[in-house]
This record gives structure tokens, C-alpha cells and sequence, in this order.
């Protein structure tokens, strides 16, 4: 499970490294563009299983952890279609993917906030 460690303070949000590469290419080139956008995601269980969305912004720092050492393969046609959402009023929304579906039950949290406190 990689991470994207995002702000300052920063949070950090879990996710497959497969899942990260792509995003990390989609923010990526987005950035250099000068083009900002919202993030939204699946919260997991142990938060309360709702969304969350941040907005990217150059500015911001931003770090991507992998928990593997190998690049994952990336779907060229996945690309295509997150940078197009990333384009929408919407940002890049990985909630209703259907591709993170399996990762997120397979794994049981493929996608988990590490900001709030599980206590709350």
C-alpha cells in the first residue's frame, strides 16, 4: 500500500501502488500544465466509509510513497480517461471507478485517510 502525503500539516492517503502510479502520472502533467483540480476518493470503513476531496494545487507540497519497489504497469487508456475527469468540474473522482472496486475489497482498504484520529 503506497501513500500520497499531501499539505502542510500533511495527511496522508493509502492507496494500491498501482492506483497511485496513475494518479501520480495524472497530477503530474496536469501541474506542469498549471491546471488545478479537485481529488475525490473513497474514505475506508475505519473512517467512516464516506468521501473525501482535496484540491492539487502546485503550490501545495506533495510526496509519493510506494510500498514496492517495482513500477507498476500503467493502462494507457485508464490515463485517458482520469485526465478527462480531472478536467471536469467534478476534478479527478476515483470513488465510483470501477477498476478500484476489487482493489478495495481484495485489500479491505485500498483506500484509507490517516489524518483524523479513529476515536472521533
Amino acid at each position: 500500500m503506497g501513500a500520497l502525503i499531501y499539505g502542510s500539516p500533511s495527511m496522508e492517503i493509502q492507496f494500491d501502488d498501482r492506483v497511485l502510479a496513475h494518479v501520480q502520472i495524472v497530477m503530474s502533467a496536469k501541474l506542469r500544465r498549471g491546471e488545478n483540480f479537485f481529488f475525490s476518493w473513497r474514505d475506508s470503513p475505519a473512517v467512516g466509509d464516506g468521501r473525501s476531496a482535496i484540491w492539487i494545487d502546485a503550490s501545495i507540497p506533495m510526496y509519493f510513497r510506494y510500498s514496492g519497489s517495482r513500477h507498476p504497469e500503467i493502462d494507457r487508456e485508464w490515463l485517458e480517461q482520469m485526465a478527462i475527469a480531472a478536467a471536469s468540474t467534478h476534478g479527478l473522482d476515483l470513488t465510483e471507478d470501477s477498476r478500484l472496486a476489487g482493489m478495495h475489497h481484495a485489500r479491505h482498504s485500498s483506500v484509507k485517510r490517516k489524518d483524523r484520529p479513529l476515536d472521533d
